[in-house]
């Protein structure tokens, strides 16, 4: 009996002597979080989208608060808010280049071919994985919407055509649509990148426009007309090098024949050059067939 009282009583000391070491070690270890935190973090839209290039909100808060981030590079505040922030922490707003999600494919049912119809879960990601879709141009746009529905800033809408366009002003660059999409057609960039490959076709010259009407033949005139390298050929597709992004011009989408190079206009509006061919056809291609 003696046996378990002391047993007792040692279990109730050692206890009690953890429980001060804990106590200790909290208030000891204990690190203080600067309530400016929580501030900065309830006047941020809570989008949690990582646009910022940070985990959420709360992490992009507390960067700003360190010093370590301008409150401008939250690209889904709006400006209010923004200075808001630069104003309460008395610093400068800062400010970071808009960038938007771009589609590599303009290839809408009128334009390009479907080889066979996808029956089952609609979603590009089943689709592609049965045969690759359907799709006549094995890397073009299935158009079944899956960018759209992750899109959390109601920034994607399908056109008549099936295909995703994006809305500049509600894009913030988050790159879910990037994620999302199987056949790796989105592209975050500036929007002072103006020149664009609307197309990501690795077939050639006869075969590609056999498939679309818009897709890249490979010509190469593009290339020819472009400054210093600025855009090439590369496995039957042509590549803008941006790190040139300032010698490039509207002239080089001039002779593309199928307008598979475009260029956005300051509204962000896409343009084709004089030589590209007029698309007239509005309604969708019959199953099969051939466009040439």
């Amino acid at each position: 009996m003696i046996d378990f009282i002391t047993a007792g009583v040692l279990m109730a000391g050692l206890g009690g002597l953890l429980s001060v070491v804990l106590i200790f070690a909290n208030k000891k270890l204990t690190i203080e979080e600067d309530p400016r935190i929580d501030q900065v973090e309830s006047m941020l839209p809570n989008a949690n989208c990582g646009a910022c290039g940070k985990a959420g909100c709360r992490a992009f808060a507390e960067a700003v608060v360190a010093g370590e981030i301008a409150p401008g590079k939250c690209t889904v505040n709006t400006a209010e808010g923004t200075n808001l922030i630069a104003h309460y922490l008395g610093v400068d707003a800062g400010s970071v280049e808009k960038q938007v999600a771009r589609l590599a494919c303009a290839g809408g049912h009128h334009v390009s071919w479907m080889r066979a119809r996808y029956e089952g879960h609609k979603t590009c990601r089943g689709a592609a994985l049965v045969a690759g879709g359907g799709k006549g141009c094995s890397w073009g746009c299935l158009g079944l919407g899956d960018c759209m529905r992750v899109c959390s800033f109601g920034a994607i809408h399908m056109n008549e055509y099936g295909l995703p366009v994006v809305d500049v002003d509600k894009c913030t660059a988050c790159g879910d649509c990037v994620d999302i999409c199987p056949k790796e057609l989105f592209e975050i960039h500036p929007v002072d990148h103006r020149l664009w490959v609307a197309c990501k076709s690795l077939a050639q010259g006869e075969e590609a426009e056999a498939e679309c009407a818009v897709a890249c033949t490979a010509c190469g005139r593009c290339a020819a007309d472009a400054p210093a390298q600025s855009v090439e050929i590369v496995n039957g597709l042509a590549i803008v090098d941006y790190s040139k992004n300032y010698m490039l011009t509207k002239d080089i989408i001039q002779r593309c024949p199928t307008g598979a190079i475009v260029w956005y206009e300051h509204n962000q509006k896409s343009v084709k050059g004089m030589s590209a061919k007029r698309i007239t056809r509005h309604s969708p291609l019959p199953l099969g067939g051939k466009l040439m």
